[in-house]
């Protein structure tokens, strides 16, 4: 089977992410040069292809002979601790060069001064600008190693969302200066749409120091290429109709893509899918998205979350403001921020504009309304109208 729905799976075919990747060539081109050059964040929602996207640019910056670490945040691990190891990997592999030794000491110092620091502020010793200036110290070190041993790096950086701020402050204040410094040592991020506003409100600067793209569903012709051309190399095609019922559900997104192609070929013997193919294969698609994709975030959810997740979707549609939903719910604006606030750090809704919100994965109002206890919470909040 030539489609692979998953997280970050690389599929058989990348479709509609070339003009990304030519972008990208182009700057990690100017760091082989030495050349100082802008990070890059991508933002999108669930199932766009963000982790996919960044791990065919780390396997051509590697190509290029740029020296590259993959980091993935997590909501309980820290970042500074997977930062500094990376820091460590990169010195190892500068040192087997004998006559690069001598440059080794001084990011391995700085190393130990930021773990010491950030060790230090957990339990809460240090103030949050001990720890920039630590990681700005060590960033600028290993900049000026890279620099003088002509090895350029590049840290890809995934769910960013799940940086804390202090962390995050410190991230963006050691990048800056290191470009200031004009050393060969970038960033390529990607998260949800949240990070945009946790990058402003972290340094005010940022929105200068990263090149921003925003990475969303594919276009129709983009979403032929991504459903045709893996089935292609096993001699299958499509009718244009099964194509275009494809598109219709899927509304583009790339995992969708992958799931649902997945059943339909796996569902069909023979060298030509049309559309009673994918037509039959329907139900399964919503069985396996409503068990899997969607109900582990659902189930992350406490009973007030839930609450406020009916709410949006009984709203007349998405994005919708806070204020429809605190009407919807017969509260305050200000009783349900809460719930706002936990279901934002959760990674399950964003703000889309200026108080206005939506999920972060797409077509999950869908998966509510399938849920038998939303149909049940709509009755009750009918009858308390009344």
């Amino acid at each position: 089977n030539p489609y692979r729905p998953g997280a970050g799976l690389m599929p058989t075919y990348l479709a509609g992410r070339d003009a990304d990747m030519d972008a990208i060539r182009d700057l990690l081109d100017a760091l082989k040069l030495g050349i100082p050059t802008q990070s890059v964040i991508f933002s999108g929602l669930r199932g766009v292809g963000k982790t996919v996207l960044i791990n065919k640019l780390q396997e051509i910056a590697e190509e290029k002979g740029i020296f590259c670490k993959h980091i993935e945040v997590e909501e309980r691990k820290d970042f500074i601790s997977q930062i500094a190891s990376c820091s460590q990997a990169f010195l190892r592999q500068i040192s087997t060069a004998e006559k690069f030794k001598s440059l080794i000491q001084k990011p391995l110092d700085a190393i130990k001064s930021l773990i010491v620091s950030f060790d230090l502020q957990e339990r809460e010793l240090y103030r949050t600008s001990n720890l920039t200036q630590s990681l700005t110290d060590v960033f600028t070190a290993l900049g000026e190693t890279a620099y003088k041993t002509e090895s350029p790096l590049c840290f890809f950086i995934d769910e960013i969302q799940y940086m804390k701020p202090e962390e995050l402050g410190a991230l963006i204040a050691a990048l800056h200066r290191t470009n200031q410094l004009g050393y060969p040592l970038m960033l390529i991020g990607a998260g949800l749409p949240k990070i945009y506003a946790m990058l402003s409100e972290a340094k005010s600067y940022s929105e200068r120091l990263f090149i921003y793209k925003e990475i969303d569903s594919l276009d129709r012709d983009q979403s032929i290429e991504a459903i045709r051309k893996p089935a292609e190399k096993l001699n299958v095609s499509y009718t244009d109709e099964a194509v275009g019922e494809i598109i219709d559900i899927t509304k583009g997104y790339p995992f969708f893509i992958q799931q649902l192609c997945q059943i339909v070929f796996q569902n069909t013997d023979g060298k030509r899918i049309d559309e009673k193919h994918v037509e039959s294969c329907i139900p399964e698609f919503f069985h396996n998205l409503d068990n899997g994709f969607f109900k582990v975030r659902y189930e992350r959810c406490s009973e007030a979350d839930k609450k406020f997740i009916f709410a949006m979707v009984s709203c007349d549609k998405l994005p919708c403001t806070i204020s429809n939903i605190a009407q919807v719910m017969h509260k305050t604006v200000s009783a349900i921020s809460t719930s706002r606030a936990q279901l934002i750090n959760k990674g399950i809704i964003y703000a889309v504009r200026y108080k206005e919100l939506d999920f972060t994965v797409p077509e999950f109002s869908g998966f509510i309304r399938r849920l038998p206890e939303f149909g049940e919470w709509e009755k009750e909040n009918q009858e308390e109208q009344k």
